[in-house]
This record gives structure tokens, C-alpha cells and sequence, in this order.
């Protein structure tokens, strides 16, 4: 069902308001029957009052539940110390069916007692998926009402990622787009920042340090932005990046050139948790002639390195891999072993949608891919390979035909993504982190009113991004 308008929202008789605050008058039925249809409208109304008010009620909502949007930094800050470790943080990107398949990972978690797990968005996602950063946060916070989990949730953004065109052309003009999309972000509770400014490396100067300049200052400068931001009681867990996705591998020495211009430029404020670096993976995988994946070459060597030295040198939770959702089955469990802090993963989550969706769906989105992006395809290119590189810019034009797919299609979906959740989460060994959580993150709740929840579209207008999954 999608709510009309806030009076039909109210005419329910389920939820109420008093002096501002959200009255849940039937908890049994919200959590049978509203909140689908609350995650309907948000998904599916074209009301921007409407969906403001839904944003209000999963909120708040999720508050009462015991559901508290949280930052990664305490936990980020003992595993510098050497406190915790053996586990990798998985980051999960849900480009479609963000409520269904965030219900996945809510009760994947459930089974064995974690609760160290990230849900996150790009910036080029916010843009190609038509999933802004409340409607994101809310549906999440929804799903973990719905799978009767409780506890920190951890909101990211991924990759706000300095557009290296558009800062050339106009730096102000750039810098300020992603401070607002930061702005946006955090008022929709992300409470973690990936900030991505390694597009701006010149490689083609000798000098290491001239290389990361750009680099750091720029991180520096959005870090110190953060910090004046964040709501009092949340201390954001900011990360960097020095390599990008797909170029050459990062080394020891781009580090400490980083983290050393980094500090200096900061001035005092306190700084990243975790540092992205390159180790061979290339976002998405690549797709050979016939449409399968080429096998990445994960330089697991170089990844121990690193997150050693971000630990020991400069208190760091260690180093994030990026673009590792295509990796074979048999490579994750590596990454706990070499005490990776954290894997982003999206793009098999998307391919497992792909695969379960309707062929008459499909032929109308590969057609679509046809007449609308042919010019991104390249001399050689198979069919196969333009589509599966191409097939992410679908998400927007078709959300609503996804997102109207027959339940118990989606419920297919659903349960094929939980197995994959309960085999990534199990090879990362992320069981019993709820613990290790509880005692790091205390749950803040930060007070909102329903006129907070009115964000409009900002900070998004970058042509491209190199994606990180």
C-alpha cells in the first residue's frame, strides 16, 4: 500500500503524533503490516511531503525500537590500539531492493550474534540508483524493525569522491557540492564518511610527495568540514583513499606520504579511522567475451602490509579493500587473516538480483541499455560485456519495476541474498562482534523533529565515477 498523503499515514489509527513525537499505538500491527507500507511510499510516492513525513516515522520509530544509527569510531580506535581484531568489516552496497535485502542482511546478522557491518552508498549510486541518503537510511532502519534487531546500525557513505574534471574546471564549485552531499548525508544519519579525494593523484610527477599533495589536503580539509558538523554526541569515523580503484597497486611509502601531509594539515583535529588503498581489484570485476569474470589478482601481501603499518604508525583500524564482491568464494576468508579492517562489496549483490529478475524485464532493460548508452560502448566489446558494465544505470528508470516485483519474487531474492550474506559474513568472521560492538559504541540517540527531514537533491552532479565494488 503507499500512503496518499500524511492525513492517510495518520487515519490508520497505528501511529499517532503528540507535541511533536511519534506515537506507536499498535506496535504488533506496525510491525506486521506499516512498515511495509510505510517502505512502499518511500520507494514508490512521487510526494515529496509524504515520503518527508514516512522519513520522520522510520526514524523515529527506529529509535523506540532500540535501533540507533552509529558511528564505526570507537571500535575503529581500539582495533588501532590493537584491542580487537581477527574480523573484517564488511561494507555493503545495495544499489536496488534496499529494503528487502538489507532484511537479509539484518537476519544473516542475527544468526550468529554480529552486529560489525556497514551499509553504504556511493555517491555515483545516490545518483544512478535514485536512492537518496534518508530514503537509504530509512528503509535500513525499517528492515531492522522488521527482522526485530536492535543496537548500533552503521550508515556510510562511500566514496564522496572528488570528480577530478569537475574540480579542474571550478575547485569551489566542486568542494562545495561535496559538502553539501556531506551535509545531506549526516542529517540522514550516516554516521560514517568515506572520503575518496585520491582521483586528484597526479602519477605523472616523479615526486611521492607532490603526487599525494592534492590528495591529503583536500581529505584534511573535508575532514576538519566534518568535524564542525557532526551532531553533538556522534563523533563521525572519517576514512581516506590513496590509491584508486583499478590503478596501480598502493606502497608503503604513498602512505606515509599521505598520512604525514595528512596530520600536518589537519591542525589539530582528529582525523581518519581507516585508509582504502589499491591491491589489485577492479570495480565490478571484468567481464570477459562470454560475460564471466575475469579472476582478480588480490595482492593479500601487500594488503597485510599496509593495514600493519596504518596500525602501528599511526593508530589506524588498518586498510579497506575495495572492489571485491567479484572475487571468488575462496578468497575471502583471507582478509580477516591478514587483518583487513574493512571490504566493500556491491556488485554481486547486484548480479544475484540480475539473475533472479523477469527475462521480460530484463529484455526491456537490456534495450534500454541499447538505445540509451550505446555511445559508452566500446570497439570489441561483446554484447555480454557492454550490458553487464552498463547494467547498474538501470536501477533508476526501473526502481519502481523492480521494487513492484511479486513478493514472493522478491522473497526468492531475499533468501538467495541471505545465503550469500550468511557465507561472506561467516568467511569474514564477523560472528559474535555484537559484543566487541556494545562494549566500543554506545548508542546515541539524536533528537530530530519531522521539519529536519526535508534534504533536497545536492551535491550529486558528478558525470562519472570509477565505482569502488
Amino acid at each position: 500500500m503507499i500512503f496518499k498523503n500524511e492525513e492517510e499515514i495518520f487515519q490508520e489509527g497505528i501511529v499517532a503524533q503528540d507535541s511533536g513525537k511519534l506515537v506507536i499505538k499498535d506496535r504488533d500491527v506496525f510491525c506486521d503490516r506499516f512498515i511495509d507500507d510505510i517502505a512502499d511510499t518511500l520507494v514508490l510516492s512521487n510526494s515529496r511531503d509524504t515520503k518527508s513525513v514516512c522519513y520522520w516515522i522510520a526514524y523515529e520509530a527506529a529509535l523506540q525500537f532500540g535501533i540507533f544509527p552509529s558511528s564505526m569510531q570507537g571500535l575503529y580506535e581500539a582495533r588501532g590500539r590493537n584491542e580487537v581484531g581477527g574480523f573484517t568489516v564488511p561494507a555493503i552496497n545495495l544499489r536496488t531492493l534496499a529494503y528487502d535485502l538489507s532484511r537479509a542482511v539484518f537476519r544473516s546478522a542475527k544468526k550468529i550474534n554480529a552486529s560489525a557491518f556497514i551499509f553504504e552508498i556511493t555517491r555515483g549510486e545516490i545518483n544512478y540508483t535514485e536512492q537518496t541518503p534518508e530514503e537509504y537510511s530509512s528503509v535500513i532502519l525499517l528492515a531492522a524493525i522488521k527482522e526485530n534487531y536492535s543496537g548500533p546500525v552503521f550508515l556510510q557513505g562511500d566514496h564522496f569522491e572528488i570528480d577530478a574534471a569537475n574540480y579542474n574546471y571550478d575547485k569551489n564549485h566542486e568542494i562545495t557540492a561535496i559538502k553539501q552531499l556531506i551535509e545531506e548525508a549526516v542529517g540522514a544519519a550516516f554516521y560514517n564518511i568515506d572520503i575518496d579525494s585520491s582521483t586528484l593523484v597526479e602519477l605523472a610527477k616523479e615526486d611521492v610527495a607532490a603526487q599525494q599533495r592534492p590528495n591529503y589536503e583536500t581529505c584534511a580539509f573535508l575532514t576538519k568540514f566534518i568535524r564542525q558538523i557532526q551532531p553533538s554526541g556522534i563523533f563521525i569515523a572519517v576514512g581516506g583513499e590513496i590509491g584508486e580503484i583499478g590503478g596501480k597497486n598502493s606502497t608503503p611509502e604513498e602512505l606515509n606520504v599521505f598520512m604525514q601531509g595528512y596530520l600536518a594539515c589537519l591542525e589539530g583535529v582528529k582525523g581518519i579511522t581507516k585508509l582504502s588503498i589499491q591491491t589489485g581489484a577492479v570495480s565490478g570485476g571484468i567481464p570477459l567475451p562470454d560475460g564471466a569474470i575475469a579472476r582478480a589478482n588480490i595482492d593479500f601481501q601487500i594488503l597485510r602490509e599496509l593495514s600493519e603499518l596504518a596500525r602501528r604508525q599511526y593508530g589506524l583500524s588498518g586498510c579497506v579493500q575495495q572492489g571485491a564482491s567479484t572475487l571468488p568464494n575462496e578468497a575471502f576468508h583471507k582478509f580477516s587473516e591478514v587483518e583487513c579492517s574493512e571490504i566493500h562489496l556491491a556488485t554481486q549483490f547486484q548480479n544475484t538480483v540480475y539473475d533472479y529478475l523477469p527475462i521480460s524485464l530484463k529484455e526491456k532493460i537490456y534495450d534500454w541499455l541499447h538505445d540509451n548508452y550505446a555511445h559508452e560502448r566500446k570497439a570489441g566489446q561483446t554484447t555480454d560485456q557492454f550490458i553487464y558494465v552498463t547494467r547498474k544505470n538501470a536501477f533508476a528508470p526501473f526502481k519502481k519495476a523492480i521494487f513492484s516485483l511479486r513478493r514472493d519474487l522478491k522473497n526468492r531474492i531475499s533468501k538467495a541474498m541471505e545465503e550469500e550474506f550468511d557465507f561472506l559474513f561467516e568467511q569474514l568472521r564477523i560472528k559474535d562482534t555484537r559484543t566487541i560492538v556494545e562494549k566500543y559504541i554506545k548508542p546515541v540517540a539524536i533528537e530530530k523533529n519531522k521539519e529536519d527531514f526535508t534534504y533536497e537533491k545536492v551535491g550529486r552532479d558528478t558525470p562519472a565515477e570509477p565505482e569502488s565494488e
